[in-house]
């Protein structure tokens, strides 16, 4: 028997990143209740690389029109709607045995909310007598409409290491719900008593997350040894290849809670309620990190952080202290939700270099002024540029990210930003925009009548705004963006960028799996895109067909590149 299970549920959408859904949040309150002497197990329904095709929910019937034809080249997006990770019962079947007193959900992400709440509805259904708490960003913003769900008896608003503990010990031994704060209930009129969020303001109360809960083979990575594959192992060469690969630990870490910034589309920055900035110890963030270097042999490090670089004097300590800590143990780094280009400079890229990034992941948003006044951005051009200046030099790659698709936002814009990113050394990450309560930018879109109608649709992929950019402008964007990172790619390897030729209707394209044929049949695809504006896709038979997009953003996107030197 287990006091407490806590579970990350399954997602169903068309796409799925497994490196990046470590359960931290939930081995951070494990940690807490095995403080307080509980007895604790992680569910993680994500640890899993298996998903099966299900149907595309009804509410998502008009993304058919983008996504429905399947495209096997190198441009293509989505066409199969998936659940990933274990269903529902496996989940509800390890509480029925493990007979926890109490269970708590996490539902982070909005338009993922559903399938938190049909993990809590198969769980009640299996083990009627435990209570089940939800936390996370949702049911901190929304608790009224988690609460709709009868299978949830408790909501904990705001961040939970010290609020699930009371919980916990009052479930067990009696006591008043009112006294934990961020706590949600049923009354006995069935009214909803809504307590403020819990925020901690002293990380240095908290105790390391309990990563030995976390699935680690599961979310190692594989790394060939020496960066390369040894010249004397041939390919064809299995056995030896796999003594070339090794399998290294990954883990994530939260420096930082919070973000000082104004941005209107983020649902943590300083125009939300989530936006008190805390930042821990240096020391803090290393012993973490000293608890499972050798023990997991660690060898990737995500810092999940809004904002990791802000403070100068603090990440420079924590680059040193990296260093120091794991001396010459090949690591890499990387802070995947974005790092703010004024805030990097030459010192501090050359310390990031030396603790292990390999790549930094810059957050642009836009170019365009009356866009970043909407989104209450500064102008970050000049420190942008000057960081793929000094990241090209010490030979790190960059990843650089822009928003489409938000509020009045316009789409010739947009297709400025991705030209002028076709000019400088970096890959282009599009991110269409979506409403995450919270935000200034869902409060708009509620006001003005353009909020989609179901919490399923607040998802980037499901094009959740048809405003002064159209779902149809917003998928073209997209598709743009790949065609630039795959000509990209092309300058890399030294070749040039194809001469534009005409469409021949009768041709039909060997669709074999591999990566080079896949880059061959999209040098194709590319020469009779960059001739007629048209972006075609291929099928599983070979067969070309034309995808569904806005004609004039690709013609004048087709005009505007041949003009321009591709990096």
């Amino acid at each position: 028997m287990t006091d407490i299970i806590l579970i990350q549920p399954p997602i169903e959408d068309f796409y799925f990143t497994y490196k990046r859904t470590i359960p931290y949040g939930l081995a951070s309150i494990a940690s807490s209740l095995l403080q307080h002497n509980f007895s604790v197990e992680i569910v993680d329904c994500l640890a899993v690389t298996k998903s099966k095709i299900i149907s595309i929910p009804s509410q998502m019937d008009y993304l058919l029109n983008y996504y429905g034809k399947e495209d096997t080249s190198i441009f293509s997006l989505f066409h199969d709607f998936r659940h990933y990770g274990y269903s529902y019962e496996y989940a509800a079947k390890i509480v029925r045995d493990k007979k926890p007193f109490l269970v708590g959900i996490s539902s982070l992400f909005t338009p993922y909310c559903n399938y938190a709440e049909k993990t809590a509805q198969a769980v009640k259904e299996f083990y009627p007598n435990c209570k089940i708490v939800m936390g996370g960003h949702h049911p901190t913003v929304l608790p009224h409409e988690v609460m709709k769900c009868s299978a949830v008896d408790f909501v904990l608003r705001g961040e939970g290491e010290i609020s699930m503990p009371m919980l916990a010990n009052i479930i067990k031994n009696g006591d008043n719900l009112k006294e934990i704060q961020g706590i949600v209930f049923r009354e006995k009129d069935e009214k909803l008593y809504i307590s403020e969020p819990s925020w901690i303001e002293d990380f240095s109360i908290l105790p390391p997350p309990a990563m030995e809960l976390v699935n680690h083979n599961f979310y190692s990575r594989s790394k060939i040894h020496g960066n390369k594959i040894s010249d004397n192992v041939k390919k064809s060469d299995n056995s030896n290849i796999s003594k070339a690969i090794i399998k290294r630990g990954s883990t994530v870490v939260v420096a930082n809670r919070g973000c000082p910034m104004p941005c209107t589309y983020c649902s943590v920055g300083a125009s939300s309620s989530h936006g008190r900035f805390r930042q821990r110890t240096v020391k803090s963030v290393i012993n973490e990190l000293e608890a499972q270097i050798t023990k997991y042999n660690i060898g990737f490090i995500d810092f999940e952080d809004e904002n990791l670089t802000l403070n100068r004097k603090w990440f420079l300590e924590l680059m040193d202290e990296i260093v120091r800590l794991y001396g010459k143990r090949e690591i890499e780094l990387r802070a995947m939700n974005g790092l703010f280009p004024p805030s990097l400079d030459e010192e501090v890229i050359i310390a990031m270099k030396r603790a292990g990034f390999k790549t930094l992941n810059l957050s642009l948003g836009s170019t365009s002024q009356e866009q970043l006044k909407r989104f209450k951005r500064p102008d970050v051009r000049a420190s942008f540029e000057n960081v793929l200046s000094i990241a090209e030099h010490y030979g790190l790659e960059t990843v650089s990210y822009l928003i489409a698709g938000s509020p009045y936002q316009n789409p010739e814009e947009s297709l400025n930003d991705l030209l002028f990113l076709a000019q400088k050394k970096t890959l282009i990450g599009l991110s269409i925009f979506y409403p995450a309560p919270g935000s200034v930018d869902y409060e708009e879109c509620f006001k003005t009548g353009i909020l989609p109608d179901d919490f399923l649709l607040m998802r980037s992929s499901a094009l959740p705004i048809d405003n002064t950019t159209s779902r149809i402008q917003s998928v073209t964007l997209l598709r743009i963006a790949r065609v630039i990172n795959f000509m990209k790619s092309l300058v890399n390897d030294n070749r040039s960028i194809p001469t534009p030729e005409p469409y021949k209707d009768s041709n039909i394209i060997n669709t074999a799996a591999s990566l080079s044929q896949r880059k061959e049949s999209g040098v194709t695809l590319l020469k009779w895109f960059l001739h007629d504006g048209v972006l075609r896709g291929i099928n599983k038979a070979g067969k070309v067909f034309e995808h569904f997009v806005d004609f004039e953003l690709c013609t004048r996107f087709v005009k505007d590149v041949q003009n321009l030197l591709i990096k």
